[in-house]
């Protein structure tokens, strides 16, 4: 087997990804599905992050938008964060997967204290470890959060799992002559306001450097595809040949 294309990488789920079809709460076999493939590629020999967001059980800034006090809504969205990250851990050992959760907001009964050092070394010793709770921090979303950790753990990219096979200049759902982008710089997405990730996300990872590979995790196989070196989606920033 050739080796991966990454040594190290964080996969981004979005909780409406996890909701399967109806794009809320939480889909047991879209769940078990994607931990599958999560499972095929950590067998290919690259040590896998992931960050996972809580949008199919409560989006915070929606929260807000109704009338709700801006960092209570951040925080119950930080809590379904949790949510999501102990049902992913789950199916992801039902098939044999060691993992770890790891929380940003401390509730040691469920998951680990959020220790960058840990994390480090539970992913050196093969596990794959989920990070919950966003930064755990109100008013940083979820794609901040992927950011930070990646940052912080060294991973080679970001992989950002979504429902399209990448980032166009208009919605794709809407519009039948939308372009697909196959490679953008970090300052086209902020110049253009595409909607990859946050301005602050982008910014984390222009400094530091970090690829983003906005991709469609509905396709059986595109995760691995990606590990193994191919074109898949839409590459934003970094030293990754395309």
């Amino acid at each position: 087997m050739e080796s991966p294309r990454f040594k190290r990488v964080l996969l981004k789920l979005s909780g409406e990804v996890l909701g399967g079809e109806q794009g809320f709460g939480i889909d047991p076999e879209e769940m078990r599905r994607i931990a599958s493939e999560v499972k095929e590629a950590k067998e290919r020999g690259v040590e896998i992050a992931i960050v996972v967001g809580g949008g199919n059980i409560f989006r915070g800034v929606a929260g807000s938008a109704k009338g709700m006090d801006r960092v209570t809504a951040d925080y119950m969205g930080m809590i379904a964060t949790v949510i999501n990250a102990l049902a992913l851990q789950d199916a992801l050992e039902k098939l044999g997967v060691n993992t770890r959760v790891q929380s940003a907001i401390e509730m040691r009964e469920v998951a680990e204290p959020y220790i960058r050092r840990r994390a480090i070394r539970h992913l050196e010793k093969g596990r794959v470890v989920i990070f919950a709770s966003g930064t755990g921090n109100p008013f940083f979303s979820t794609d901040t959060a992927a950011a930070l950790r990646a940052a912080e753990i060294g991973a080679e990219a970001i992989l950002k799992a979504t429902k399209v096979d990448g980032v166009y200049d208009a919605d794709p759902m809407l519009y039948r002559n939308a372009v697909r982008f196959s490679r953008l710089e970090y300052l086209d997405v902020l110049n253009k306001g595409l909607r990859v990730m946050d301005s602050t996300a982008i910014s984390l990872c222009m400094d530091n450097d970090i690829p983003v590979i906005v991709f469609n995790i509905k396709v059986p196989g595109n995760l691995v595809r990606i590990i193994e070196g191919e074109e898949i989606g839409t590459c934003v920033g970094g030293g990754v040949k395309r």
